[in-house]
């Protein structure tokens, strides 16, 4: 048997899992590498700008300290508001104030006052000329034109006096005198700027950072520890300014001391890396080895089962391509087994029953039970019970609110509802559903028909309670009587369907049909058809016995115990035939009674879910129906309307214009209640009622006078000769001149002597 599959297995883990380990380390490596140059370069920042801010407030408590002391006292005031010689009690008392400055400030070099006007220096040590001053040319540069403005100055040399040889940097700002804004001179105070690079050095890590300090012009002030070749070679991380006196701060990490401690971490990854990788490369030995014993017992069985297939081809074939040929084929003829099967049982499920419902096809039906159905224990002697559930208002609540899938997920939910509910009261049930909105569940009696009964209603409110809390569904239960074995099992089925059809009536979610209670009585339509007649009649009629009728109407429903079927039919009769009679009484009636306000009302009697619910629908419409009605019989009574009607055609039937909608306008009616008066008090319609007028008219103008047919036919309302004459013809059998001519001679031989 060839064994390069374990070679090939073996070998295929290792260039991805090499990229991979390869790849984690660099972005190990980077990760960790970005991380300690940020953090390194935060806690420079950090450091620097603790000794910025260090460097400022030393700077700042100098400068107020001496700005506080000539501020209270008064004798700097009185030194420069002198006009002539300076008086020696504010010389002495200046320069002790001085003296006490220096001495109480490590960082004070030297404060001096001088006067313009005098052109004199004031020290701690006493009054001096500017001549033999040493810091004469630094005063006269300060005050010379243009002036160089006050505050912070660049550090510079200073020498205390003519004596000293060696020259002090310092830090000097000067201030007009007096205070705040004066011009009698100037207050100058020098800063030791060795007190500062002392407090400097304390604060910088000689080991591991560096710090120069540069002033505004880029030149190097300062430069931590002497350290330039530090500086030179160290990483510059961050750049800071002192505002007080532009001031450039600029820190960073001596580049030995970084790069070896990220190296340090860098390394010890490396390492965990390495070791990680040998580990994963043994343990992947380890488990290919491990697999090799059940994959070669795969193949000694396959080549077995397939040696001659073998042996008879010239290729040999892939280890693993054999062993996936061969898993697919297994796998396909399982799974179309499989489904196969499961829709074949769930066919065969599904007739069975059907047929115990039907009693049909009960041959063999104990066998057919034991195979296919759920229940267990089931067999020609068991009892069964047959409950029905229905979803209330399918078409309404159920079919508008969901889509077909969400319709057959939610039936398929129902199903599984009813199962686990059933298990759960210790029944064994089976449902399938038997039309859209209804579904059957067979239960096994195993007790008594008393028991059974109670369990049976405590699974119904269960599953009706769960269903409506949870999926908004209203569900309706019949429970069929118990029935004797298999054969009648049909028998419940229909006792458990009647009380179905009577929701109406019944009004109840979960109701138990008693016995006998499938044989359902003929409806006897001619019964409820003459009391309809009768409550239309009374209606009509305006009389008050219609509700007493339609009371009895709904009364004879109980009694006969009518499905909900017949009930609506019956009502949706009444009213077509309550429209067919008053509808044509005004405009109003015709509109409350028109198709789409009769849709619905049938609407609403279909959503009620009970008989008194369908009365209380019913007696507000045709209640309101009634008070419409009466109104319009009110205004105008049927007979005065008729001779009203009848005069007004009478004198105006010589109107062209004169027609149904004519006389609609002018009785406030509608056309067709006009022509239903006429027809039912004349016997005839009104065309032929206003036709008559018209023609006995003509005839005695035909006769009497000499008048043209034209004029004639104008006369009597109409517009030309020819309608007149075409009219004339079809009711007096002759044309309009025929007559004239035939009248003449008999009135002519009515007038001639006998002989």
């Amino acid at each position: 048997m060839f064994r390069s599959w374990y070679r090939r297995l073996l070998l295929s883990y290792f260039p991805i899992f090499l990229l991979t380990v390869t790849i984690l380390i660099f972005a190990s490596f980077v990760f960790i590498n970005d991380i300690s140059r940020t953090e390194t370069k935060k806690a420079d920042l950090i450091s620097a700008s603790y000794l910025r801010d260090s460097v400022d407030r030393t700077i700042k408590e100098a400068e107020l300290s001496v700005l506080d002391a000539v501020e209270r006292s008064d004798a700097y005031k009185l030194y420069f508001n002198n006009q002539g010689e300076p008086d020696r009690g504010t010389v002495y008392a200046v320069a002790q104030s001085l003296r006490n400055l220096i001495q109480e400030s490590s960082y004070i070099q030297s404060v001096y006052l001088y006067d313009r006007v005098s052109g004199s220096v004031l020290t701690d040590t006493g009054l001096k000329e500017l001549e033999g001053f040493a810091d004469k040319d630094w005063i006269r540069a300060m005050t010379s034109t243009p002036a160089v403005p006050e505050g912070w100055q660049p550090v510079r040399d200073y020498h205390s006096d003519q004596s000293q040889r060696t020259e002090i940097r310092v830090l000097t700002t000067n201030k007009a005198m007096p205070l705040p804004f004066g011009s009698g001179g100037m207050l100058v105070i020098n800063i030791k700027m060795s007190a500062l690079e002392q407090l400097i050095d304390s604060m910088v890590n000689q080991q591991l950072s560096f710090m120069t300090i540069l002033d505004g012009n880029g030149n190097t002030v300062y430069q931590a520890h002497s350290d330039t070749e530090g500086a030179a070679d160290g990483k510059l991380l961050n750049t800071i300014k002192l505002e007080r006196n532009g001031w450039m701060f600029e820190s960073g990490i001596k580049t030995g001391n970084l790069f070896s401690w990220v190296s340090v971490i860098s390394y010890l990854w490396v390492a965990i890396a390495v070791g990680t990788v040998v580990c994963a490369v043994l343990y992947l030995i380890y488990v290919t080895r491990r697999n090799y014993k059940p994959i070669q017992v795969i193949m000694n069985r396959i080549e077995g089962h397939q040696i001659r297939t073998m042996d008879q081809s010239t290729d040999r074939p892939d280890e693993m391509m054999l062993i996936d040929g061969v898993l697919e084929n297994l796998i396909n003829h399982m799974t179309d087994y499989d489904t196969k099967t499961r829709e074949n049982l769930l066919l065969q499920r599904s007739k069975l029953f059907t047929d115990l419902l039907h009693s049909e096809r009960l041959e063999q039906v104990t066998r057919r039970l034991e195979e296919l159905s759920p229940l267990t224990g089931a067999n020609a002697s068991s009892r069964f019970i047959v409950v029905l559930g229905e979803i209330n208002r399918y078409e309404q609540v159920f079919e508008d609110r969901y889509t077909r899938g969400d319709q057959n997920t939610l039936k398929f939910a129902l199903m599984n509802v009813f199962q686990e509910l059933a298990r759960n009261a210790e029944l064994q049930g089976w449902a399938e559903w038997v039309g859209t909105e209804r579904a059957a569940i067979l239960f096994l009696v195993t007790g008594s028909d008393q028991e059974m009964e109670a369990k049976i209603r405590v699974f119904a409110e269960d599953c009706r309670s769960w269903v409506e809390q949870n999926l908004r569904i209203s569900l309706s239960f019949g429970i069929g009587t118990a029935a004797a074995g298999p054969g009648m099992i049909r028998e419940s089925y229909a006792a458990a369907e009647y009380v179905m059809q009577h929701k109406l009536l019944i009004h109840e979610d979960i109701v138990l049909a008693g016995s006998g209670a499938a044989r359902q009585p003929l409806l006897e339509t001619y019964k409820y058809l003459q009391m309809i007649a009768e409550f239309v009649k009374y209606f009509r009629m305006s009389s008050g016995q219609w509700r007493e009728q339609l009371e009895r109407i709904f009364e004879s429903f109980e009694q006969d115990f009518l499905k909900d079927e017949d009930i609506r039919s019956l009502i949706q009769a009444m009213l077509q035939m309550l429209s067919r009679e008053v509808a044509v009484m005004s405009e109003q009636l015709q509109d409350e009674l028109s198709a789409e306000n009769a849709e619905v009302r049938l609407k609403q009697l279909e959503e009620a879910e009970a008989l008194h619910e369908v009365k209380a629908i019913l007696f507000e419409y045709v209640t309101d129906l009634f008070r419409t009605y009466v109104s319009a019989s009110e205004t105008k009574s049927y007979r005065a309307m008729v001779n009203e009607m009848k005069d007004y055609i009478e004198e105006n039937f010589t109107n062209p214009d004169l027609s149904l909608k004519h006389l609609s306008d002018r009785f406030q009616v509608s056309g067709k209640y006009a022509s239903y008066l006429f027809k039912t008090e004349f016997k005839m319609k009104f065309v032929d009622f206003l036709t008559e007028l018209r023609m006995k008219e003509a005839e005695q103008l035909l006769v009497d006078t000499d008048c043209s047919l034209q004029d004639i036919a104008l006369q009597v309302g109409y517009g030309n000769a020819i309608s007149f004459g075409r009219v004339f013809k079809r009711i007096a059998g002759i044309t309009p001149g025929d007559y004239r001519s035939s009248r003449r001679r008999e009135a002519a031989s009515r007038l001639e002597p006998q002989d």
